[in-house]
């Protein structure tokens, strides 16, 4: 048994469950020390600060596993313990899509957290992707990202990166549920997104009055995690749709988050970046019928020969989803619940325990 010290900046939602579930599944000594989710620009630039001295006032550990909102090089820096440090990607900043309102986007300095997650790739002595999707995207973007800089631009780091990154998707909570019922009335499409732009709640929205405008019976139930500033859709939605409506929020409760989720029918994704997609799998192993694009990392959570669930582009979206209702019979969806299983904590912890094992036993980086 390893002591493990995990850091995570930004502790809340899914970033939460996953470290929590981690501590809690693994065979190794893990001590989770966090910050509260919010500030994410702040917490990129400070917790590395505030958690090195926080950890140098604990014992010496094996491992330090940190995720991707730490600046790791930072933290190496003023940490006193010489141990290796791992670091698990749940999203990067070079390829997630930032809001055309924020601040940072016309004044270019959106591509400094692109920088953080790049420096604590080459500071830490291993890595691992959620997903190959994110792997891929994530190497794949480091040389033009490097190219805007005027020089010293050490393109070769980029393979150093690749030779020490590895894929270990999520373990998620996954409850044992009974298969799911239609219960009777219009079909319930669902939505248990965060509300953010990236999650494209224009297009999902869009879906739903397409519906309206062909006359398709629908119910709504909307999740998901906002801020007090969230996209304008939102407020628009709920007074367009608000006969549909039968749950608009933030569920109170993970019990009765898993409730409404069994109350859905379908479930039509209409993420613009998602590196593993978590809420998808959730929707599907509650028994929602998934309508997922034909990218990111969507691909990855279904097996061979799974027809009916993939779409490119938001015209063909709607109009499966309006002849879908329409026939008023959706797919059996026990063969998908299944194939989402590997995801449970209780198959995945083997992986996580024997890559923490290997990461501990790596020799520091020189």
């Amino acid at each position: 048994m390893k002591r493990i010290y995990l850091l995570e900046p930004y502790l809340t939602g899914s970033h939460q469950r996953w470290a929590e579930g981690l501590v809690r599944h693994s065979g190794h000594q893990i001590r989770l020390i966090g910050r509260p989710g919010r500030f994410w620009k702040w917490r990129m630039h400070g917790a590395a600060v505030s958690m090195a001295g926080e950890v140098n006032q604990l014992p010496p550990p094996d491992l330090i596993l940190a995720t991707d909102m730490l600046d790791v090089a930072t933290f190496r820096a003023l940490c006193r313990h010489r141990c290796p440090v791992a670091l698990y990607f749940h999203e990067n900043q070079i390829t997630y899509p930032w809001s055309p309102t924020d601040e940072d986007v016309p004044l270019q300095r959106d591509r400094h957290y692109g920088w953080i997650n790049y420096v604590s790739a080459l500071a830490a002595d291993a890595i691992a992707f959620n997903s190959h999707y994110h792997q891929r995207s994530f190497l794949g973007a480091l040389p033009d990202f490097l190219k805007v800089f005027p020089d010293d631009q050490v393109p070769d780091t980029v393979d150093t990166i690749t030779g020490k990154s590895k894929v270990i998707p999520l373990g998620v909570d996954l409850p044992s549920l009974p298969p799911s019922t239609r219960a009777p009335g219009p079909p319930i499409l669902l939505w248990n997104h965060r509300w953010e732009y990236d999650k494209g709640p224009a297009a999902f929205f869009g879906v739903c009055r397409r519906l309206k405008e062909a006359k398709v019976p629908f119910r709504l139930i909307v999740l998901g995690e906002h801020t007090q500033r969230y996209p304008q859709e939102f407020h628009t939605a709920r007074g367009e749709f608000s006969r549909q409506i039968l749950h608009w929020g933030y569920a109170e409760d993970r019990a009765t988050y898993w409730q409404l989720l069994r109350m859905a029918d379908l479930m039509p994704v209409t993420s613009r970046q998602d590196f593993f997609g978590i809420s998808a799998v959730e929707g599907m192993h509650a028994g929602a019928w998934p309508l997922l694009p034909d990218r990111l990392a969507f691909p990855e959570h279904l097996p061979p020969d799974c027809d009916g669930v993939l779409y490119r582009g938001e015209e063909e979206l709607a109009a499966r989803c309006v002849d879908l209702l329409r026939e008023g019979s959706l797919p059996e969806s026990a063969a998908l619940r299944e194939h989402i299983r590997q995801y449970r904590w209780e198959r995945m912890i083997g992986k996580y325990d024997a890559w923490l094992e290997e990461c501990c036993d790596r020799p520091l980086l020189p």
